[in-house]
């Protein structure tokens, strides 16, 4: 029998209702694009939480945030990010932007 795989996020969040969006994400955006050596893992999170927080798109912000710290990002750096993106931003998306990293970091 072959072993078993923990499903992924987004096999959790849409596995029987999107399997296409999920097939995408795990294959392409994961499991080729996030592999890419031209940048390091540490260094895609940053961009990411950084694309993340100009857009104000908060609820990847949850998952992408713990990700940067596995990928070696610090609180302090993923702080100071977003600290300095209030001033290209704007300030009410990095305000909700750093909400959210309070909640994850002050969760663990």
């Amino acid at each position: 029998m072959p072993p078993t795989t923990e499903p992924s996020g987004a096999e959790k969040m849409f596995g029987d209702f999107a399997p296409a969006l999920v097939g995408f994400t795990d294959d392409v955006l994961f499991g080729q694009v996030w592999t890419r050596p031209e940048l390091s893992p540490k260094e895609r999170s940053l961009v990411t939480v950084a694309a993340l927080t100009t857009s104000g798109n908060t609820d990847q912000l949850v998952y992408h945030l713990g990700l940067a710290r596995q990928n070696g990002a610090t609180e302090t750096e993923l702080i100071e990010a977003i600290t300095h993106l209030a001033f290209y931003a704007g300030w009410p998306k990095a305000m909700a932007a750093m909400a959210v990293a309070k909640q994850v970091f002050r969760a663990t």
